[in-house]
């Protein structure tokens, strides 16, 4: 496969997330000036502190938790996917084991 094709064609992606026990461990996938794509693996009761941010998109694969996005919480399940605007803030605690996709782009 060609350098090229391993950054856009990806057969098992939750194979690429990395757990620890001191955080998470974001895998980029691509990571140019313009557009971060990621996966990140986060142990059960792990948690990603409440901070603002650009634009971003999170697609859950795999476990179950919290999500925050301002002042609302949502359920973090296999499927959902949560898009959180410019400047908003955003963190995450995880029930069990949680893996997601992200995205961001040049605000």
């Amino acid at each position: 496969m060609s350098d090229t094709t391993s950054q856009i064609y990806f057969v098992d992606v939750k194979e690429k997330a990395v757990f620890a026990t001191d955080g998470p461990k974001p895998q980029f996938l691509i990571e140019t000036p313009q557009f971060k794509a990621l996966v990140v693996g986060l142990e059960a009761g792990g948690q990603i502190p409440v901070h603002p941010g650009e634009t971003a998109m999170y697609h859950f694969l795999e476990g179950t938790g919290l999500m925050t996005v301002g002042d609302e919480s949502f359920e973090i399940k296999p499927g959902v996917t949560i898009v959180v605007p410019s400047g908003e803030r955003r963190g995450m605690n995880a029930k069990t084991r949680v893996i997601f996709l992200g995205s961001k782009g040049e605000s």
